[in-house]
C-alpha cells in the first residue's frame, strides 16, 4: 500500500505559504505516493484546490483524520495549537509518522517533547546541513533570498527620497545611501536589489571572505578590524566577543549616520540576534531614514525594533516584520515546496518511506526519531529545563 503524504493548511497568523504546489504534487505521485491536500491550503499563495486536484491530489476537508493517518506530513511552520481542529497538531500525528517542516526547536521545546513522545520522526528544515549536496533542500537560503529582496523594496516604498541618481531640469537628485549589515544570502540579495534600483550600497560583515561577493554585486565592503574571525560553520556567522563588536560598531556608526536606509540581517543560529544598532545610534540618524531589521523575530539587530511592527523612533522608521517571505507567497511557496520535495526524495521512493540514518543530510536534519531527541543542542536544552 502506498504511503500517504498530507499537506495541511497553515494556521499560524500571517503565514501565507504552503509546503507543496501542483508541480511537487506531481512529483510525489510519480514517486508512488498518495497525496492529500487540505482544502484551502494553497489559497493564500493563490493556488486553487482545483489546481491541486488536477495535479492528482485528493482535496480533503477532514484535516483531523489526515493528521492522524498520514505517513508523511509536509508543513511550513512548526506544529501548534490549531483552533479549527481544536487540537494541538503535534498530538494528532500517528506514531512513526514523518514530519517535514521548520521547527525552530530552541523556541518550541514543548512541541519537541510532544513529537518525541509520539515517536514522530521530525526532519527540521532549518537543520538541513549547509553542504553542496543539500543546496536544493535549503529552505533557509531560498526564503532568505526573498526576504533580502523584499526588505529593499519595502524600504524604497517607505523612504522619503528616490533610490537612483536623477538628473532633472530642476537639478540633480543624489542617490540614496544604503548600509547593509550582514552579507549572507539575504544581505547579498539586498545588495543586488538596492544596486538595481540605483542606490549607493555599503556592506559590513564580520566574515572577511564575503568581501569579494559584495564587490561583485556592486557594493562597497566596509573594512573592519579583524582581530578574530566571525566565520562559523555552514556559512553562518558565529558569535563574537563584545570587545570585537564594539570596535566594529565605531567604524560602522559613521556609515549608518550618513545612510538613508539600513538593512540588518545578522543572525546566529539558536542565539539572540547580535545588537548592531543601539538606540543612541538611531537617535543620531537623519529624520526620515528607514531601518529594516530582518532579525526581528530573534530579538532584533536594532535595539528599538519591535517584532512584527513598524515603529518610528527619533524620526527613524524601524520595520520589524519577520514574515517577509510570506508577503511574496507565490514564489516563496514555489521555492519552499521544491526544497521540501528534494529532501523528501531522499527517504520516499516507490511509495514507501525509509529513513537512512547513515545519510548525512537525513542525520543532520533529524530532530526526533524513535522516541529520542537526536539533535544535541535541543537535547541539552531539554535537560537544562528539567524536561525528560
Amino acid at each position: 500500500m502506498a504511503a500517504k503524504v498530507f499537506v495541511p493548511r497553515e494556521c499560524a497568523p500571517g503565514e501565507t505559504r504552503v509546503a507543496a504546489t501542483p508541480e511537487t504534487v506531481k512529483r510525489y505521485i510519480k514517486a508512488g505516493f498518495e497525496v492529500a491536500v487540505e482544502a484551502g491550503a494553497g489559497e493564500s499563495a493563490h493556488i486553487s484546490d482545483t489546481a491541486f486536484k488536477d495535479a492528482g491530489a485528493e482535496i480533503a476537508s477532514d484535516a483531523k483524520g489526515l493528521w492522524s493517518s498520514a505517513d508523511v506530513v509536509l508543513k511550513v511552520g512548526p506544529p501548534q495549537q490549531n483552533a479549527k481542529l481544536a487540537a494541538d497538531e503535534a498530538s494528532l500525528l500517528k506514531e512513526g509518522a514523518v514530519l517535514v517542516c521548520h521547527v525552530w526547536p530552541h523556541k518550541n521545546l514543548e512541541a519537541v517533547i510532544k513529537l518525541r513522545d509520539r515517536k514522530v520522526s521530525v526532519l527540521a528544515l532549518e537543520l538541513v546541513p549547509r553542504i553542496t549536496r543539500a543546496q536544493s533542500m535549503d529552505t533557509l537560503s531560498s526564503q532568505a533570498n526573498i526576504a533580502g529582496y523584499k526588505a529593499v523594496v519595502l524600504a524604497a516604498a517607505k523612504l522619503d527620497k528616490y533610490f537612483p541618481l536623477l538628473m532633472t531640469a530642476a537639478g540633480t537628485i543624489q542617490p540614496a545611501r544604503v548600509v547593509i549589515m550582514g552579507a549572507g544570502v539575504a544581505g547579498l540579495q539586498a545588495v543586488a536589489t538596492a544596486r538595481r534600483l540605483g542606490a549607493v550600497v555599503e556592506v559590513s560583515d564580520i566574515r572577511p571572505e564575503v568581501k569579494e561577493q559584495v564587490e561583485s554585486l556592486g557594493g562597497k565592503f566596509i573594512d573592519l578590524p579583524m582581530d578574530e574571525s566571525g566565520s562559523g560553520e555552514g556559512g553562518y556567522a558565529k558569535e563574537v566577543t563584545p570587545e570585537f563588536l564594539e570596535k566594529q560598531r565605531a567604524i560602522v556608526r559613521e556609515r549608518v549616520l550618513a545612510a538613508d536606509v539600513v538593512i540588518t540581517t545578522a543572525q546566529v543560529p539558536g542565539r539572540p540576534a547580535p545588537r548592531l544598532v543601539p538606540a543612541d545610534m538611531v537617535k543620531d540618524m537623519r529624520d526620515g531614514a528607514v531601518i529594516v531589521d530582518l532579525a526581528a523575530d530573534s530579538g532584533g539587530n536594532c535595539e528599538l525594533t519591535q517584532n512584527g511592527k513598524e515603529v518610528t523612533e527619533h524620526g527613524v522608521l524601524i520595520i520589524g516584520y519577520s514574515d517577509l517571505p510570506a508577503q511574496t507567497s507565490a514564489d516563496a511557496s514555489m521555492l519552499f515546496a521544491r526544497n521540501v520535495q528534494a529532501l523528501t526524495a531522499l527517504f520516499g521512493k516507490e511509495g514507501a518511506v525509509e529513513l537512512d540514518l547513515e545519510d548525512e543530510v537525513i542525520d543532520g536534519a533529524l530532530l526526533t526519531h524513535g522516541g529520542e531527541v537526536r539533535h544535541k543542542p535541543t537535547a541539552e536544552a531539554l535537560q537544562g529545563g528539567g524536561s525528560t
